[in-house]
């Protein structure tokens, strides 16, 4: 079984625990980089040619216009055809109730055929949102399977629950 992770992330300022913190390194970079080890998937950053501002309150605007919209922020790359992988982790945070619009720009372009699906999201307080109903529209072919929501301020002591449902859900 070859895996591969779709992952968008974001540092910068960021709602954790009731309080706005800067990180380094965004918490689903943090959950995708435990799937790549756990499983040995490779890793695909979905990266907007227009970064998202650090200001959290004025990234949370941005984010919300675009899901108004309906928009397909463009990426800088895609990933290609997956035909190389069985298993496909999906992961974003969780911004108005579904992962950020760019990862729609990537997500709608992929032949599913075939492919299991594991979406994965970090949050503060929504858990998957819409996603689980969001992929099961976009992944036409795909075999679905239950989601993981880790609670970004968690998300670095977070790698047993990812264990556990990569363990519960690719059998």
């Amino acid at each position: 079984m070859k895996s591969i992770v779709l992952y968008f992330s974001r540092i910068g300022q960021n709602y954790s625990g009731g309080s706005i913190v800067n990180l380094t390194i965004g918490n689903t970079a943090v959950v995708a980089e435990y799937i790549r080890d756990i499983v040995g998937a490779d890793l695909f950053e979905i990266d907007p040619v227009n970064d998202y501002p650090v200001d959290y309150y004025e990234c949370t605007d941005v984010a919300k216009d675009e899901l108004r919209a309906n928009a397909r922020p463009a990426v800088r790359k895609m990933p290609g055809d997956l035909l190389e992988y069985d298993t496909v982790f999906v992961g974003g945070p969780i911004w108005w109730g579904t992962y950020p619009m760019p990862m729609f720009t990537v997500l709608e372009k992929i032949d599913w055929s075939g492919k299991t699906v594991m979406p994965f999201s970090t949050h503060e307080g929504s858990g998957l949102g819409n996603v689980e109903r969001d992929m099961k529209k976009l992944c036409v072919g795909a075999d679905v399977k239950p989601g993981l929501a880790i609670y970004g301020s968690n998300a670095g002591n977070a790698k047993l629950d990812v264990e556990n449902w990569i363990k519960n859900n690719l059998k």
